[in-house]
């Protein structure tokens, strides 16, 4: 419990991703950080002057606050460093330092997870399809992710639910501030999870915060009903950065509702009308999965994969490839769910990224025009040839290759 005290105050700190991974590269983790001596986070690389003071002030009153909150409400606080943290969240951009989890997380490194995702204001087919969809994929073995709110998402929870299987919530809020009733029932057989300690004030912006960890827990996003212009659409944005397998349900070619997901199929989704069309893609890939005698049972686990998205699924306007931290996964000590392969196998668009970088640092445009593919294609594909360990990232929206 002491050094989940040093988590949680580094993650309370208003400081930059960059910053707090800074901080963790210097010092290995929080409680060596907080135990240094004065003056040791001036001048450092990634920490500004203003972020140096904030973290010299080195105070733990708020943290014990945090604390007696979440025994109040038994969470379970989750740091970086616990063996239970996701392995696969470790690997995003900006990895919360501390998940605050009501509940049991299945296992999310061992396990295919879908969120399904949709507009609050769902029709009554968004409805159905979303509840069936959740259901049907819960029932072959995969755990189904919601962001648990109003509409076609409250919807996908049920759905899990009423087959009796885990499911996982993300909140965009702290615990305490969600009052979906659902909320209460999936913790019940799953986890709802928040990296919003009990008593933060929200703020608009959590609610896109949350996408970069759903999208990090899920292997696809099985889109129901989402307009043209929508929380829906940026969050599949987010998952296609990260390279994530994109869903989408056809609806009426009128209907304002389907006008966002009829935009995905175009862009390269993989139209689904059933959960056998989101399955079949999880069982030519993972194959110890699925039974051939029982097409939708789980077999056994076999460890988190990342994969290709769809081809031309596009980035929002101005959207920069973001710095990626430093292998904070490191201070956990040698996980075989993190190690990439020795020689990982490569797609033919990522061998055609990796020529396209020359020996010395490349910039993504330049990257994007050797090769000729679209632009959200390359940053997807870097983002998992960077998890291969092939290349790494650098300041300045730059890649270089690394020594195979």
């Amino acid at each position: 419990m002491e050094t989940v005290r040093y988590w949680i105050w580094l993650s309370q700190l208003n400081i930059s991703p960059k910053a707090r991974a800074a901080v963790v590269r210097d010092f290995g983790d929080a409680e060596t950080a907080f135990r240094s001596e004065e003056g040791s986070f001036r001048g450092r690389t990634g920490i500004s002057a203003r972020e140096a003071e904030a973290l010299e002030l080195r105070d733990l009153s708020e943290t014990d606050r945090v604390l007696a909150r979440c025994r109040e409400q038994n969470l379970t606080i989750l740091p970086i460093t616990d063996p239970a943290y996701p392995a696969c969240l470790r690997q995003i951009f900006d990895p919360p330092a501390v998940l605050y989890v009501q509940g049991t997380l299945p296992p999310v490194d061992e396990v295919p997870v879908l969120a399904v995702i949709g507009t609050r204001r769902a029709s009554p087919y968004g409805i159905k399809m979303s509840r069936d969809l959740a259901a049907q994929l819960a029932n072959a073995g995969a755990v189904v992710l919601s962001l648990l709110t109003q509409g076609a998402d409250e919807a996908a929870a049920q759905g899990a639910l009423s087959s009796a299987c885990p499911c996982i919530g993300v909140l965009g809020t702290s615990h305490e501030v969600c009052r979906l009733p659902i909320a209460r029932e999936v913790a019940r057989t799953g986890a709802v999870i928040s990296e919003y300690p009990p008593g933060r004030e929200s703020m608009k912006h959590f609610f896109r915060e949350r996408n970069r960890i759903a999208a990090g827990l899920s292997d696809g996003v099985v889109v129901v009903e989402a307009p043209e212009k929508s929380g829906t659409r940026l969050f599949v944005m987010d998952a296609v950065e990260q390279g994530k397998d994109i869903f989408a349900v056809p609806g009426n070619a009128d209907s304002e509702n389907a006008a966002g997901t009829l935009s995905l199929i175009k862009e390269g989704a993989k139209l689904v009308t059933d959960a056998e069309d989101v399955l079949e893609e999880y069982r030519v890939r993972y194959p110890a999965f699925f039974s051939e005698d029982e097409p939708a049972a789980v077999k056994k686990p076999a460890g988190k994969h990342h994969r290709t998205p769809p081809p031309n699924i596009s980035a929002p306007a101005g959207s920069d490839p973001r710095i990626a931290p430093p292998n904070i996964s490191a201070s956990v000590g040698s996980d075989p769910r993190i190690a990439p392969p020795a020689k990982p196998p490569l797609t033919d668009d990522q061998q055609r990224i990796l020529d396209a970088i020359g020996e010395f640092s490349t910039h993504v445009d330049d990257i994007t025009e050797r090769t000729g593919l679209p632009t959200a294609r390359v940053l997807s594909q870097l983002t998992l040839l960077e998890i291969k360990g092939l290349i790494r990232r650098e300041s300045g929206k730059r890649f270089s290759k690394n020594c195979r």
